[in-house]
């Protein structure tokens, strides 16, 4: 497989305060996102990641989770409001 994957390049993006702010918001909704869409496939919470029962020791709220992997949902959060302004976009709180 020779799959390379593109990303927006945000690489002189700086994200200013207000919009920093928003990091910790989206990570807790990327990761309740995450967990609503495994509990509507049946998985349940499980000390071990088990794909047979179903079973996944994430599914917690996120102010319980490791920082490892609330991490894991900011960086994904910031990269996508990066991407956000990278493409011409401005965000503003109303």
């Amino acid at each position: 497989m020779s799959y390379k994957p593109k990303t927006i390049n945000t690489s002189k993006v700086t994200l200013n305060t207000e919009v920093l702010k928003l990091t910790e918001l989206l990570a807790e909704n990327t990761h309740n996102l995450w967990a609503q869409q495994r509990i509507n496939e049946g998985w349940v919470y499980g000390l071990k990641r088990d794909d047979v029962r179903k079973t996944h020791p994430g599914l917690i709220e996120y102010k319980k989770l490791p920082e490892s992997e609330k991490e894991y949902d900011r960086i994904t959060a910031m990269n996508t409001l990066k991407a956000i302004i990278a493409l011409g976009y401005k965000i503003e709180k109303e």
